[in-house]
């Protein structure tokens, strides 16, 4: 895409924006006139509140990305710890940030600490995967010469993996950038005393639309360049673009009683983790595993606890599975579109890049103000926020069509349809899937916001509940719950995954 098409998208965007909010008569949408506007006449407040966000967000993206590296490091040097450790991030992948931030708040106090804690956790995941198969992208000849010199892995780690690593390293950093802002606002509505999220909760309350508009385009902007800045150093660093993942390193597959023992191996290490995390706090604040097997099980109130969260429950799935659906089939359709009509790219790219990097806790309001409190608003935010990142990843995956085959197709004269059912569409299929399994913990986490922000159902709402009563065990409890449900969803995607790509890739799941 060139420069001027790409000014000629943000054009076009800028224009669609700001008819659509004379439309609305600046009730419900603001403009691009109207932020500039509002900008202009509070420049103090917006950018003490950006800097505050975007250095919390900064020592979060440092931190995690050291962590996912580390966390990396450990497979390579002892493969047969693969299962383990991918299972283990994946885990706390699927903490929900709005859970962990309240307790976050009461451990760490009024400063600046759960921002950063909730950017790393953001962030670290999306580093990690890339880089667990970016230490496993080389030729085998290359790890057979050190074996040669008599060398062992961690030879191989420093000399080769290493190196090998780097492009993958930088496409893992340049996908977590934006997310570190996510985190750090998601900690500000846990109480901190700056930042953007501390405005958007102040504006949300008022129904100062345009100043949530404002906010919105900070945040969006901040996010925008944060991602450019990255993918700068990677170019400077690498002449050639760094790759994207579009599949997961293959984990270590055996039978079916070797999975549940790795399964309760995971289970017995989390356990243990949680027990020894909060052995030295309070017990008021800082539930024990077996406080929250009480308050579910043998507790007096045990029935009252498992009917308001299985009704809760309920409620967010029936909300967020609708929506994912539709983000994947909406993301999906529009990349192949774009590949069946490139001309529309020019203006559909720049936006789905622009409404991507607008954190969700940002945008939950704005869907709120234009959409209701009802069921609407919550399905179409969980759509958007599954819909970007699965557009992106299915077009790169039908830029992997092969040339060759490509070319075979264009022999016999077929035209750009049959060439994209025949030969891209089961190229994007990696793609997909990959998107797919990444999407469910974002499905998750954009219904529990809404929940928790406006509408006043479901788990997010029940975590809201719960911590301004310091309910602190049924806290503890949806944190539980909504892990465990992200997990079991994104191992049920992994599996229609594996079932598809067998066929369809097989390249993809071969042990």
């Amino acid at each position: 895409m060139t420069a001027r098409t790409r000014w000629f998208g943000l054009a076009t965007f800028l224009g669609l924006w700001q008819g659509l909010a004379l439309l609305a008569g600046g009730w419900l949408l603001a403009g691009p006139v109207g932020v500039l506007e509002w900008l202009a006449a509070h420049p103090g407040l917006t950018a003490r509140a950006a800097a505050v966000t975007l250095a919390n967000a900064a020592c979060g993206f440092v931190l995690g990305n050291l962590a996912a590296i580390l966390l990396a490091a450990i497979p390579a040097l002892w493969p047969r710890t693969l299962n383990l450790v991918a299972g283990l991030a994946l885990v706390v992948f699927c903490l929900p940030l709005i859970a962990t931030g309240p307790i976050l708040r009461v451990l760490m106090g009024p400063g600046n600490g759960p921002q950063i804690v909730l950017a790393a956790l953001a962030v670290y995941y999306t580093t990690l995967i890339p880089l667990l198969a970016g230490l496993r992208a080389m030729p085998s000849a290359w790890l057979d010469l050190v074996q040669i010199y008599g060398r062992g892995r961690w030879a191989e780690l420093v000399h080769v993996r290493a190196r090998a690593s780097v492009p993958y390293l930088l496409a893992g950093l340049r996908i977590s950038a934006p997310a570190a802002i996510l985190g750090a606002m998601v900690g500000e509505f846990t109480g901190a005393e700056r930042g953007l999220g501390v405005l958007t909760i102040r504006f949300t309350r008022d129904l100062d639309v345009p100043a949530l508009w404002s906010v919105a385009a900070v945040a969006a902007g901040l996010a925008i360049a944060v991602h450019a800045a990255v993918g700068w150093l990677g170019r400077r660093a690498l002449p050639d673009a760094p790759p994207v993942i579009l599949a997961p390193p293959r984990l270590l597959r055996g039978s079916p009683g070797r999975k549940a023992a790795h399964a309760a191996l995971l289970v017995a290490l989390i356990l243990v983790l949680w027990w020894v995390a909060v052995a030295e706090l309070n017990p008021f604040f800082a539930k024990r595993p077996a406080d929250v097997a009480a308050a579910v099980i043998w507790a007096p109130d045990a029935a009252m606890t498992r009917a308001a969260l299985m009704t809760a429950m309920m409620q967010t799935l029936a909300l967020a599975v609708p929506g994912y659906l539709a983000g994947l089939a909406l993301g999906a359709g529009l990349a192949i579109l774009l590949a069946l009509r490139p001309g529309l790219s020019a203006v559909m790219t720049p936006l789905a890049v622009s409404l991507r990097s607008i954190p969700i806790v940002t945008t939950a309001p704005l869907i709120v103000l234009l959409l209701g409190r009802g069921a609407a608003g919550t399905v179409t935010l969980v759509a958007l926020m599954v819909f970007f990142p699965t557009f992106a990843a299915c077009q790169e995956g039908l830029r992997q069509a092969p040339g060759p085959i490509l070319d075979l197709f264009r022999s016999y004269c077929a035209g750009p349809l049959r060439q994209t059912l025949h030969v891209r569409i089961p190229a994007m299929l990696p793609a997909l899937f990959a998107s797919a399994r990444m999407g469910v913990p974002a499905a998750i986490l954009a219904a529990t916001v809404v929940e928790w922000l406006a509408t006043g159902r479901g788990l997010g709402n029940l975590m809201a509940l719960s911590a301004s009563v310091s309910d602190y065990a049924m806290l503890w409890l949806t944190m539980v719950a909504v892990t465990a449900m992200s997990a079991l969803l994104y191992a049920a995607v992994a599996g229609a995954e594996t079932r598809v790509l067998a066929v369809m890739a097989p390249e993809q799941v071969r042990a």
